[in-house]
C-alpha cells in the first residue's frame, strides 16, 4: 500500500468536537485511508458502507435515541458513501451536538450530493478534506527518487491512481474498467442522463482541447446539443472530480481575455483512456498536453495538501501572449510556462512581466521537482 500525506493531516484534527468529512474520485483510496486511520487510533469503531441497502434503513429516521442506539460504545463511526442516506446532514448535526465523545467521519465519492446535504447542517461543526489520486510527492516518497524518476512517462500516459500503480501487470485492464465502470456513476445518477454516449464523446473532445480555451458554442455544434445542456453536463463532471477548470487572469489590461476556462483532468491515465490512446510516449504526439495536465493536476494536489489557498489561472490576451499558470495566494503571484523538454532560450511576454511585475519559471522534466516543491 502507498502511504498518503493526508493521514496524518486526519489524524491531527480527529477529536476535536466537530465531523470528518473525506470527498474524491471513486477508487482513489477513501476507504483504505479512513480503515487505516481507524486501525491506528481506536478499536473501538463502527464502519458503516451506505451503498448497503440495510445501512441505509438503520438510517431511515433521524431520531436521537435510535443514534445513540447505532452508535454503542464505539469512539469512532465512519459512513462510507454517505451521501446515500438521505437526510445525512441532520443525522451528522445530531451525531456531533449530542454524543460528544463520538469522532464522525463520513466519506463519499459524490461531491455535489454529499457536501449538498452536509453543508448547512453541518456548518462549523466539520472539517472536509479532498483526496486526490497519488501525488508525484507521495510516489517519490514510497518508491524513492531514481525508481520514481524511471516511472514519469509511464505516469504521463497511466496516471496515478492507485490500483494502476500497484498492479503493473494489469494497468491497462483496470484503467479502462475503471474509466467505464466508476468514472461516471455518479454523473449519470445525479444529473439523471440517459444518454451516456454523449457525455463520453464531451469528454472526448474536452480531452483533446487539454491546454486550450473551452469553446461552449462550438462543443454544443459538435455534439449536436443546446450549450445550456454542454454547461451542465460540464458543471457535473466537475463536481464529480473527472475534471477541474482554470479560469482566465486578468487585472489592468483591456486586450487580456477575461472570461475564458481551460479544463483539466484530474487524471491523466483516465484522460488518455478516454480517447483510447495508451501508447508509450515516444510514439504519440500529444506530449505537450500530457505534461501541462499532469503539472496542472500535480500542482493543485500540491496546494490542497500543503493548505494554500492559491487561485490558479491561465493568462492570454488578444494577440496570443499567453502563461500557462498564474497562482495568486492574496497578493503575491507566481507565474509559470511548461515545456516538456528545456528549450535553449525563452521568452516570456513583456507584456506580462512589465504589468506585474513576476518573472515565470519555466517548468520542464530537468527541474518540475522544484515546481512540486519535492
Amino acid at each position: 500500500m502507498i502511504a498518503r500525506l493526508i493521514v496524518k493531516q486526519i489524524q491531527s484534527y480527529l477529536f476535536l468536537g466537530k465531523a470528518i468529512v473525506m470527498i474524491g474520485p471513486r477508487q482513489v483510496g477513501k476507504t483504505t485511508i479512513i480503515k487505516e486511520i481507524v486501525n491506528l487510533y481506536s478499536k473501538e469503531h463502527l464502519f458503516l458502507d451506505a451503498d448497503d441497502a440495510l445501512v441505509r434503513e438503520m438510517f431511515s429516521s433521524a431520531e436521537l435515541s435510535k443514534l445513540k442506539q447505532i452508535v454503542g460504545g464505539n469512539k469512532i463511526v465512519v459512513i462510507d458513501e454517505a451521501q446515500r442516506i438521505p437526510d445525512i446532514g441532520l443525522i451528522a448535526k445530531l451525531i456531533v451536538d449530542n454524543i460528544k465523545d463520538v469522532q464522525l467521519i463520513l466519506s463519499g465519492s459524490s461531491a455535489f450530493e454529499l457536501t449538498q446535504q452536509t453543508g448547512e447542517s453541518l456548518t462549523g461543526r466539520k472539517f472536509t478534506f479532498n483526496l486526490w489520486p497519488i501525488s508525484w510527492k507521495e510516489l517519490e516518497i514510497n518508491l524513492g527518487y531514481l525508481k520514481s524518476q524511471q516511472e514519469l512517462e509511464k505516469r504521463l500516459v497511466f496516471g496515478f491512481y492507485p490500483d494502476i500503480i500497484m498492479q503493473e501487470e494489469i494497468k491497462e485492464r483496470l484503467l479502462l474498467e475503471l474509466t467505464d465502470s466508476y468514472l461516471f456513476k455518479d454523473v449519470l445518477a445525479y444529473g439523471n442522463i440517459r444518454k451516456p454516449e454523449i457525455l463520453n464523446k464531451l469528454l472526448q473532445a474536452i480531452a483533446y482541447q487539454v491546454g486550450s480555451e473551452v469553446n461552449y458554442n462550438e462543443l454544443s455544434a459538435l455534439l449536436k446539443i443546446d450549450s445550456k445542456t454542454v454547461s451542465f453536463y460540464i458543471d457535473l463532471l466537475e463536481k464529480a472530480f473527472v475534471i477541474f477548470p482554470v479560469g482566465s487572469f486578468s487585472r489592468n489590461l483591456r486586450n487580456e481575455i477575461k472570461k475564458s476556462k481551460k479544463l483539466y483532468f484530474y487524471d491523466n491515465g483516465i484522460r488518455n483512456a478516454l480517447i483510447g490512446n495508451l501508447k508509450p510516449l515516444e510514439l504519440r504526439n500529444d506530449v505537450g498536453i500530457l505534461w501541462e495536465n499532469f503539472l496542472m493536476s500535480e500542482r493543485l494536489k500540491y496546494n490542497t495538501y500543503e493548505g494554500k489557498r492559491a487561485q490558479m489561472f491561465f493568462w492570454r490576451t488578444k494577440q496570443q501572449q499567453e502563461i500557462d499558470l498564474v497562482e495568486e495566494i492574496g497578493t503575491d503571484l507566481s507565474a509559470f510556462e511548461f515545456k516538456w523538454k528545456q528549450p535553449n532560450t525563452i521568452r516570456f511576454s513583456k507584456t506580462f512581466t512589465g504589468t506585474y511585475g513576476v518573472q515565470p519559471m519555466l517548468v520542464h522534466k530537468g527541474n518540475f521537482r522544484e515546481f512540486l516543491e519535492v
